[in-house]
């Protein structure tokens, strides 16, 4: 008996403490300092929702338009986008960033984010390429206009990455149409990667394939001259040894 006297004096203390507690006042947005709403946001964020995160920095804005919060929010925003896979409008956001805010010292953060989100957005390289040039735009960009930044690194070692994926489209391209027999489309594509793309790992295929094209259209000058670049260039290559062993038959 007195261990249920015992519990219910403490149901009783814990039931009183609780109706007693003061309640924390409900502050509505328009009443809430920016920097509380920057902070509000910025606790979405961490708990990963990322939606509110952003449509919360965004009031920042709305509800203080002249407050030195402003373009920080606008900066997180687009982050908050990005990490909800919401690149349109993280692009939205940071190009506003870029336009109001060109001289911030985070804009060279903005061009690099920027690039991210459409590094992200990089399709297979049979399929259509926009985002994929889209990035290497912008990431040409950071490299330009702040090459001491922290971001200009990484931004060069996207672009590798890029043109290497550029160039496999193009490859991709030339191979249906050299299937398909139209020759003189396929080595526009193939030639692009020998012009353009003539570091990265596509341009000794690429080599080849025009090699190829020369020798079905007869044009046994320009094959021999580029079997001359692919051998001396590329002598180990397996297709250093498909050139020799084509144009032998010749």
């Amino acid at each position: 008996m007195k261990k249920i006297l015992a519990l219910l004096q403490c149901t009783f203390l814990l039931l009183s403490a609780c109706a007693s507690a003061p309640k924390e006042p409900v502050i509505n947005d328009e009443d809430k300092t920016a920097e509380m709403l920057y902070n509000e946001a910025y606790n979405y964020l961490e708990k990963t929702s990322y939606q509110r995160a952003a449509e919360t920095f965004d009031k920042v804005e709305m509800e203080h338009p002249y407050s030195k919060w402003v373009a920080k929010s606008k900066l997180m925003s687009a982050y908050a986008y990005y990490k909800d896979e919401k690149y349109d409008d993280a692009i939205a956001s940071l190009d506003r960033f870029i336009r109001l805010h060109p001289g911030n010292k985070d804009i060279a953060y903005a061009y690099y984010l920027k690039g991210v989100c459409y590094y992200d957005q990089i399709a297979p390289s049979e399929k259509e390429q926009s985002s994929t040039k889209d990035a290497y735009e912008t990431f040409n960009q950071v490299i330009t206009m702040f090459p001491d930044s922290e971001y200009a690194k990484d931004a060069k070692q996207k672009i590798s990455l890029i043109e290497d994926h550029l160039a496999g489209h193009e490859m991709s391209v030339g191979r249906y149409y050299l299937e398909n027999k139209e020759y003189l489309s396929a080595l526009n594509r193939f030639s692009t990667v020998t012009d353009t793309y003539q570091t990265t790992a596509q341009i000794e295929e690429a080599l080849y394939r025009e090699i190829e094209i020369y020798t079905i259209l007869g044009l046994t000058h320009e094959a021999n001259k580029k079997e001359r670049i692919l051998t001396s260039n590329y002598p180990d290559s397996k297709w250093s040894k498909l050139a020799k062993e084509l144009i032998s038959k010749e």
